[in-house]
């Protein structure tokens, strides 16, 4: 069992919320969880053989307006730990029967995730070796070998080398040499060379129905790539920086083991997998239907599909076969309309650690325009140094964006920060236009009146800020 992603970080329940707080204004107990929930996955790892199967995850259930934190919790939870993770929305599943996605695919979709992050991972491991490789073969392209006597690259060095009297193969090799250096340095990045490249042209299959169908389509498409996989090749012109990273791409998936890869992604997979259910709120049935019985029966039909992935059981992938007995799963859902009581009761069992995420709040804009490493007004400030422009956004200013994202989101529908990207983007329109054509240097204060000129119409107009902000 590997449990190297773990152990290389090691992080406590108290360091991993001390790294979400870098990114995620609030919303602490939902970070407690989580972090208890990614430190016991350790513990489980360390704890004894016997017993170490017995362990199972404590999944949880995260209820909370739209816009607060729930996904952004998860995925930096996964960046954190290293881990494969996907995000689903059960509304775009079906029950078994129906035309559609089953609930399997979305472990399926996770092995492939689990898959392409080894072989990168591993890929890095062998890129000195790659690098190596892949400067031969430029080399070969640009001054093609001439394989004689072992000691020609000896004889091309020595002091007393004359060209005069030189063979074929020292003077090639001497070129080699000068050539190689220019490639180190890095003077002969814009210059073009032909390669082969694989023409990828993949067919494109996605088969939805009744179970056991969608696998099939898996099949004939695994069958129909391995057709075309390592097959035609297209020359193609192009300067060395570019070809180099097509030609170390192909060295280095030379140069891993692609079976020992998908091993490593089913294991990191089966003990260290999170998979986000969002939506979950949309498959519970509120009661409140009427006379829309199939729709609640498709709903609960998704549910009971859920419940043995969710549980524990072992799904057929094309990689192999997956337990899901120790994947994390957090499921996430508004429940406006419906309760977590409404789903069916052995679902609910399966979530046993339920949190509350708070609505934002004026102060809270204020914290997530200003605090977090990825703040947004940090983002525009960032897009905006490339072009020579710096812009500072006053305390006043950042104040008054948040009173009105928070009236806004008040008035007109709850969608919590990402209604700050709305507003930003109105706020900022018009500088973002000017740059670089009438704005290419200098400083720019945003301030509240600024804001005001920019914003106070719009956000008044309850009409236009219904569509715009």
């Amino acid at each position: 069992m590997s449990r190297n992603t773990i152990e290389e970080k090691n992080l406590t329940p108290r360091q991993v919320v001390e790294a979400l707080d870098k990114y995620i204004v609030g919303q602490s107990e939902a970070k407690r969880s989580v972090a208890i929930s990614l430190r016991n996955r350790w513990r489980r790892l360390n704890s004894e053989a016997d017993i170490r199967d017995e362990i199972v995850p404590n999944n949880i259930l995260m209820i909370g307006p739209t816009g607060v934190g729930k996904t952004e919790i998860a995925r930096r939870l996964a960046k954190l730990a290293h881990a494969p993770f996907i995000k689903v929305e059960a509304s775009k599943f079906t029950e078994v029967g129906y035309v559609g996605r089953d609930v399997e695919s979305m472990i399926r979709d996770l092995v492939d995730i689990a898959v392409n992050m080894v072989r990168q991972e591993m890929q890095e491991r062998v890129r000195e070796k790659a690098e190596a490789i892949v400067e031969e073969r430029v080399l070969d392209i640009l001054i093609p070998p001439i394989r004689k006597k072992k000691t020609t690259a000896a004889s091309a060095e020595s002091e007393d080398f004359d060209p005069e009297t030189a063979s074929d193969a020292e003077l090639n090799e001497r070129t080699r040499e000068k050539f190689r250096d220019k490639l180190k340095a890095g003077e002969l990045e814009d210059r073009k060379i032909e390669i082969e490249v694989s023409a990828k042209k993949k067919p494109m299959m996605q088969v939805f129905g009744p179970q056991g169908v969608e696998e099939m389509g898996i099949n004939l498409q695994d069958m129909l790539g391995n057709l075309t996989r390592g097959g035609r090749k297209v020359k193609r012109s192009m300067p060395i920086s570019e070809a180099r990273e097509h030609l170390l791409e192909e060295e280095s998936e030379k140069l891993i083991d692609h079976e020992a890869a998908i091993q490593e992604a089913l294991d990191r997979v089966q003990n260290q997998g999170i998979v986000f259910i969002d939506e979950i709120d949309k498959v519970a049935d509120s009661g409140n239907s009427g006379g829309a019985r199939g729709a609640d029966v498709s709903r609960q039909g998704v549910q009971r599909d859920l419940l043995p992935i969710v549980e524990g059981s072992t799904v057929s992938t094309r990689n192999g076969l997956v337990r899901t007995d120790h994947i994390l799963f957090i499921g996430s859902g508004a429940f406006h309309m419906s309760k977590p009581s409404d789903l069916i009761p052995e679902l609910q069992g399966r979530f046993p650690i339920r949190v509350e995420l708070n609505s934002l709040t004026e102060d809270d804009f204020v914290d997530i325009l200003t605090k977090p490493k990825n703040a947004l007004t940090k983002q525009y400030q960032a897009m905006l140094r490339s072009e020579g422009v710096e812009i500072e956004f006053t305390d006043d200013a950042i104040r008054e964006i948040a009173r009105i994202a928070a009236q806004v989101n008040e008035q007109v529908e709850n969608i919590g920060a990402r209604r700050l990207h709305t507003i930003l983007s109105s706020l900022l329109e018009e500088l973002l236009y000017v740059v670089p054509d009438d704005i290419n240097t200098g400083e720019i204060t945003i301030d509240k009146d600024y804001v005001d000129r920019q914003l106070k119409d719009l956000a008044m107009d309850k009409d236009l800020s219904h569509y715009i902000l």
